[in-house]
C-alpha cells in the first residue's frame, strides 16, 4: 500500500480541488454565514473513526462537499464582521499548497534556505514599515499576535534579567511589574500568567474618554510601585483595541517608557498594520521607538491562519532569549540566512512567510494600502448612518474600522437576542461589545470584500429593528 497518489489519482485530486476551489469562492455570497449545524453529521464526524482501507481521493473531497463545508462558518462572507477576521487573499490556498508540498521545517537555514530568505525579506519588509532600523531590526512570524505578545514579554524579561536563564524569574530579588490599558487584550494577562509574572503584578491603567490610557495615571502607577519595592520593567501599549479599536497615546508612553527605563511592548495585532493606510498612517509612527511590536498579518494582510510576527527594534534581544547550543543542530552560519530557531521558543515550524511574501508579491503593496483605506472609509460611513439614526447611538469614537452600536433601551441579554437574530436570518454575524459598563453590538470592518451595500443592508436592518 502507498501513500502516493498514482498519475489518475493526482489527475481527479486536482480536479476535484480545482472545482472546490472555484465553487467557493463563486457562491460565496449565498453562502449562509453562520451555518445550521447538522450534529447528527458532527457526531459522525466525531465516532466513525478512521478505516483500515481508506476511502481514497472521491471519499475524501466527498466528506468536504457534504459534511465539512455545510457545517462551516463562511469567514469570508462579506458581511462575516464580528471579529477581527479577514478572508484570505486569493493567491492564499495556492501558497499553502505549495508550503505543504515543499514541507520546510523553518528552524535552521539548512533544512530551508529558501524559506529562511523568505521569511527574512517578510520581516524587514514589515519592520520598514515601523522605521525600524533595517541593520538591528529582527523578528519571527508566530502562530498569532498573542504568541507573538508572549514571545515579547519572554525577551523583555531575560532584558531585563540577562541571568534568568540561570536564576528564574523573581528568585531574591523585587518582583516585577507589567503595565497595559484597561482596554487591552486578554493575551497580555495570559502571557503574564503564563510567564510565572502573576496578575497580581500587572497593572491595568484607567483609560481617557477616548478609551486610551492615560499617561499620567501610568506614571502616578510605576511611581507607586517604585516606593513599594517592586520593580516596573514593562509597559505594553495598545495599537487598536479588540473592542473600539482605540490607539494609546504611543508617543507619551514611549517617552515615559525611556524615563522609567521600561521596555516598550506594543500590541498591534490588530491596528499596527493601518500604518499602509495613508489617512491614519501618522496614528501609527510612534511604533519606532518601541522596544517589540506584535502583528498579525493573519488579519491585515489577509493571510490564510496561522500567521502572526513579533518585531523587535534589536535582533540580539531575540537571540539572547531563544538561542541555545546543540551538537545535533549545528551548522555552518551564512550571513544570507537566519536559523530561526534561535529567535523563538519552537523548533519545527512551518513555512507561514510564503503565503504572505506571495501575495505581496502578487497584487503588490498598494494593494493593500487601497483596501485598508476602504474599511476605514466604511468604517466612517457606519459611524455617520449610526450618528444619522434616532434609534441607533454610537459607544465609543470610530478611531479604526471597529464600530460600537447600541440600541438605547435595550438590555445586554437583550442586545445579544438581537446578533443572534441577525445571524439567524443571514443580515450579518456581528460581535458583542460592552463599552464603559454599556451593552452593545460590534461591528469591525477587517473584510475587503465588504461593500457600501452590505454596510448600509446592515443600518437599515437595525433601524428597523430599532423602531419596532
Amino acid at each position: 500500500m502507498s501513500l502516493i497518489l498514482d498519475d489518475a489519482e493526482r489527475r481527479r485530486a486536482n480536479d476535484l480541488l480545482a472545482r472546490f476551489l472555484d465553487g467557493y469562492e463563486r457562491n460565496l455570497d449565498d453562502t449562509p454565514i453562520v451555518p445550521e449545524i447538522d450534529r447528527d453529521t458532527l457526531q459522525e464526524l466525531m465516532h466513525e473513526g478512521f478505516p483500515a482501507t481508506g476511502t481514497g481521493v472521491e471519499g475524501f473531497f466527498r466528506d468536504l462537499d457534504e459534511r465539512i463545508v455545510p457545517n462551516s462558518t463562511a469567514v469570508s462572507h462579506p458581511r462575516f464582521l464580528a471579529y477581527v477576521l479577514g478572508p484570505p487573499t486569493g493567491i492564499a490556498a495556492y501558497a499553502e499548497a505549495v508550503a505543504a508540498t515543499l514541507n520546510q521545517n523553518c528552524n535552521f537555514w539548512q533544512l530551508s534556505p529558501a524559506a529562511s530568505v523568505i521569511e527574512r525579506t517578510v520581516i524587514g519588509w514589515l519592520a520598514s514599515r515601523f522605521g525600524f532600523d533595517q541593520e538591528r531590526a529582527g523578528g519571527i512570524l508566530t502562530g498569532g499576535g498573542s504568541i507573538a505578545t508572549l514571545n515579547a514579554l519572554t525577551v523583555a524579561l531575560h532584558a531585563r534579567r540577562p541571568d534568568f536563564r540561570a536564576t528564574g524569574l523573581q528568585a531574591g530579588r523585587a518582583p516585577l511589574v507589567l503595565y497595559t490599558s484597561a482596554e487591552a487584550h486578554r493575551c497580555v494577562d495570559k502571557a503574564a500568567g503564563i510567564l510565572g509574572i502573576g496578575l497580581d503584578h500587572v497593572r491595568h491603567i484607567p483609560t481617557d474618554d477616548r478609551l486610551r490610557m492615560r499617561v499620567d495615571l501610568l506614571a502616578e502607577a510605576v511611581r507607586a510601585d517604585r516606593a513599594a519595592g517592586l520593580e516596573p520593567f514593562c509597559v505594553v501599549a495598545t495599537a487598536g483595541t479588540v473592542t473600539t479599536g482605540s490607539v494609546d497615546p504611543l508617543g507619551e508612553i514611549a517617552d515615559l517608557a525611556e524615563a522609567e527605563d521600561l521596555w516598550l511592548h506594543v500590541d498591534g495585532a490588530y491596528g499596527a498594520l493601518f500604518v499602509l493606510a495613508e489617512p491614519v498612517a501618522e496614528m501609527f509612527r510612534e511604533i519606532r521607538r518601541a522596544d517589540s511590536v506584535a502583528l498579525d498579518p493573519h488579519k491585515l494582510l489577509f493571510a490564510p491562519l496561522e500567521a502572526g510576527c513579533l518585531l523587535v527594534r534589536d535582533a540580539a534581544t531575540l537571540r539572547a532569549a531563544y538561542a541555545y547550543s546543540s551538537s545535533y543542530l549545528t551548522v555552518a552560519q551564512d550571513p544570507l540566512m537566519h536559523d530561526y530557531m534561535d529567535h523563538g521558543p519552537q523548533l519545527s515550524r512551518s513555512f507561514k512567510a510564503l503565503k504572505i511574501w506571495a501575495a505581496l508579491r502578487t497584487f503588490g503593496t498598494d494593494a493593500f494600502g487601497s483596501a485598508l483605506t476602504g474599511m476605514l472609509e466604511l468604517a466612517g460611513h457606519l459611524g455617520r448612518r449610526v450618528t444619522a439614526e434616532p434609534g441607533l447611538e454610537l459607544m465609543a469614537p470610530v478611531t479604526l474600522t471597529a464600530v460600537c452600536i447600541r440600541l438605547p433601551g435595550l438590555s445586554g441579554p437583550e442586545h445579544t437576542t438581537l446578533l443572534a437574530r441577525l445571524a439567524e436570518e443571514g443580515t450579518a454575524l456581528l460581535g458583542p461589545a460592552v463599552v464603559g459598563g454599556a451593552h452593545g453590538i460590534r461591528v469591525c470592518i477587517t473584510n475587503h470584500r465588504t461593500t457600501r451595500a452590505d454596510i448600509d443592508a446592515i443600518v437599515d436592518r437595525l433601524a428597523e429593528l430599532s423602531r419596532a
